[in-house]
């Protein structure tokens, strides 16, 4: 038994927000999380009736979380939910609950669908403009085939042989035992006239009655926190569709080595953890072929790009070793492999192209960002950098190209952020704070007004401001700096208190508020703490590769990722994510693995050149580094302790270098801290992530 259970309380830690907290025994879901401010839908107040409050619970040993999430730790199905699937058109999934009728019996992991959140994230993975040379996997023929009669016996495959080589001089063409089966009926149904697909291996894929123009492709993108998918035409290359969900993986853990350890801990976790993600592409492919009016059995190529995490999963693939040194990959090669092997619900003969992967932490998405952005084109010194809860870096030109991974965590997503959350409207992405009076400014995703504005609360009435995104994190911390409100080494200055209301005391730290509406939406001397961490292990990557290449700067700096293609590159750099470049030289790449995905999904031959070139890619593994260490602590000052930036400051005015570390015990602070003492309130310096709500 637990020692929460002993108290007669249990631990519950609420995915994908991250938020968590105890609770008595016998609390109900929907109440716990609406007490920790989970984003939760319910419109019937907790009678059973509107099925908005659905959530999943996660099952099995979770040592980030210190949980063992066991079945019976929430109740059993309740007799409102067993009403409640009796209603007309009303149903709870498999595994699914009411979270208003389920109730906590012991420690538990919740997860929250996407279709449960009042506020869906925005998923930013759309498909970016971008000139690709077609040449299609699959190519349609459309042949006349000669019927059969008396005096020839021949078989209809046979003809249809003869058809293919006397119209489009196609010989020796692999049809599988499959095809067969429905072949004849074709034939007839459309009077001998077929169109064939066949791809660039001699492999006929499909044939189809009648005259057909185009068919289609899917290129999916899988991230750790996000899945997209693109439908293009494979004739064109134009995209007919995009759409992106949550990846149905972070119930299991929110990050790649949770998940790794989800597997070690939970015997079969990763057939959990394949099935679903297969699940959701399958529900991906429906969504776009429904949005461009077409149909399932159209989509007869499908590239894939991932993290080697990720790629494992979808193969099938136990991860384990993946999570230990030497990380060892089943495959660095590239994979093609049956649709249907994958469980994908496409065209029965639908084949698979998986981008390889470079190293153990170094994956097909990488590779995709590779392909898109050519640095092995170019004679400029390019650094890519890919951010995300494991940020992947390349650094190199048409001479020699490397690269590492960097382990950065969900800090940068909003996760392990005290007033954190995922893109979604209401979220502030946009900071400004004025110099002199410290007073924010700030703009949500929804809303073009600045909250200064006159109509901004109208505007933004139906979906309040809930919290800070990866990009508005980045923004108010850099503008807390160019303030003076953060010194070099990250601490918040206590005496700016007097100054502003803004700047108030936590515990032993201060904290920086930024709307005190609804919600108090603050920055804590944690968060900042998070920020650091996760731009130092970025920035210490990127150090030794250029130690590696012997640079000390680099020409042209591309940001990739949904994260990297919303941050502000100023900010980026004011905060010392990147190295010191010519502002105007650093942008951002888009969805670059995404971009590289539809690249080997419309032009195959391109599929061989990134075979060749991952090959050539020298793999730095940051964990082994004897000087990752240094490049880490001086990287977690602001912009960086000992790195200068000279272009930077062209463009920006920096504070002078401060260290607050050392003033921490100033007249005010001192005093703040002996009232604390002297009333009994104790103060805490935990990361607020990690803080625990105690609820009776």
């Amino acid at each position: 038994m637990s020692l929460s259970s002993k108290v007669l309380e249990a631990r519950v830690v609420f995915t994908p927000s991250g938020k968590r907290g105890y609770f008595p025994l016998g609390t109900p879901v929907l109440q716990a999380a609406q007490i920790l401010g989970v984003d939760i839908d319910s419109v019937c107040g907790g009678r059973g009736l509107c099925g908005r409050c659905q959530i999943v619970q996660a099952t099995g040993n979770f040592p980030k979380h210190k949980i063992n999430s066991k079945s019976e730790n929430i109740s059993a199905l309740s007799d409102t939910e067993k009403a409640y699937v009796e209603r007309p058109r009303k149903s709870l999934e498999q595994d699914r609950r009411l979270s208003c009728a389920t109730k906590i019996l012991g420690d538990c992991v919740i997860d929250v669908p996407a279709d449960s959140q009042v506020h869906q994230q925005v998923i930013r993975k759309d498909a970016d403009a971008f000139d690709i040379e077609i040449l299609p996997p699959v190519q349609l023929h459309y042949v006349e085939v000669r019927q059969p009669d008396m005096h020839d016996p021949s078989g209809d495959l046979r003809r249809l042989r003869e058809a293919l080589e006397r119209e489009w001089q196609l010989k020796d063409l692999r049809f599988g035992p499959g095809m067969l089966l429905s072949l004849q009926k074709e034939l007839r149904e459309a009077n001998w006239k077929v169109t064939v697909a066949v791809d660039y291996l001699g492999q006929v894929i499909a044939v189809y009655p009648g005259f057909r123009e185009s068919l289609c492709g899917l290129a999916v993108d899988i991230g750790s926190t996000t899945v997209a998918a693109h439908l293009c035409n494979l004739r064109t290359g134009e995209v007919l569709a995009s759409a992106g969900v949550m990846n149905p993986q972070i119930r299991f853990g929110e990050d790649l080595m949770s998940r790794v350890s989800y597997v070690m801990m939970n015997p079969g976790g990763d057939l959990e953890m394949t099935k679903v993600i297969r699940e959701a592409i399958n529900d991906l492919a429906v969504k776009v072929s429904t949005q461009a009016k077409r149909e399932l059995d159209e989509i007869v190529e499908v590239s894939f790009v991932g993290n080697p995490i990720m790629h494992h999963l979808l193969l099938g693939i136990n991860p384990i070793e993946l999570g230990g040194a030497p990380f060892a990959l089943a495959t660095d090669e590239s994979v093609r492999v049956r649709a249907r092997d994958l469980n994908l619900k496409l065209h029965i003969n639908t084949r698979c192209y998986v981008l390889p992967c470079i190293a153990g932490h170094v994956g097909a998405d990488t590779a995709g960002m590779i392909l898109s952005e050519a640095p092995h084109h170019r004679e400029a010194m390019t650094l890519l950098v890919d951010i995300g809860t494991n940020a992947e870096i390349v650094l190199g030109n048409n001479e020699r190209l490397l690269a590492a991974s960097s382990p950065t965590g969900p800090a940068f997503e909003g996760a392990q952020i005290s007033s954190g959350q995922r893109a979604a409207p209401g979220a502030i992405e946009r900071v400004r704070i004025d110099r002199e009076t410290l007073e924010p400014r700030f703009q949500v995703i929804g809303s073009e007004l600045w909250s200064n504005d006159p109509g901004f609360a109208k505007d933004t009435k139906g979906i309040g401001v809930t919290g800070i995104c990866g990009s508005g994190i980045i923004e108010v911390i850099a503008e807390m700096y160019l303030a003076g409100i953060l010194s070099q080494d990250g601490v918040i200055n206590g005496a700016l208190a007097a100054k502003s209301k803004h700047i108030i005391a936590d515990g032993r730290t201060f904290s920086y508020v930024l709307s005190n509406g609804q919600h108090m939406i603050q920055v804590t001397q944690n968060d900042v703490r998070a920020i650091q961490l996760a731009k130092a292990a970025l920035y210490a990557g990127i150090r030794l590769l250029m130690e590696r290449m012997e640079i000390k700067t680099v020409d042209r700096i591309r940001l990739a990722g949904a994260f990297g293609s919303h941050i502000d590159v100023k900010y980026a750099m004011v905060l010392g994510l990147i190295p010191d470049c010519d502002l105007e030289q650093v942008s951002s790449a888009g969805n670059a693995a995404g971009t590289g995905a539809r690249i080997a999904l419309l032009n195959y031959e391109s599929r061989q050149e990134i075979e060749e070139v991952v090959r050539e890619v020298e793999k730095v593994e940051t964990a082994v580094e004897a000087n990752f260490q240094q490049h880490f602590v001086q990287a977690m000052a602001f912009p960086h302790k000992v790195d200068s930036f000279p272009n930077l400051a062209k463009a920006i005015e920096l504070p002078a270098e401060t260290d607050l570390q050392n003033n921490a015990d100033s007249n005010q602070h001192r005093k703040i801290r002996r009232r604390r003492k002297g009333n009994g309130t104790r103060g805490t310096v935990d990361n607020p992530a990690k803080r625990e709500s105690r609820c009776f």
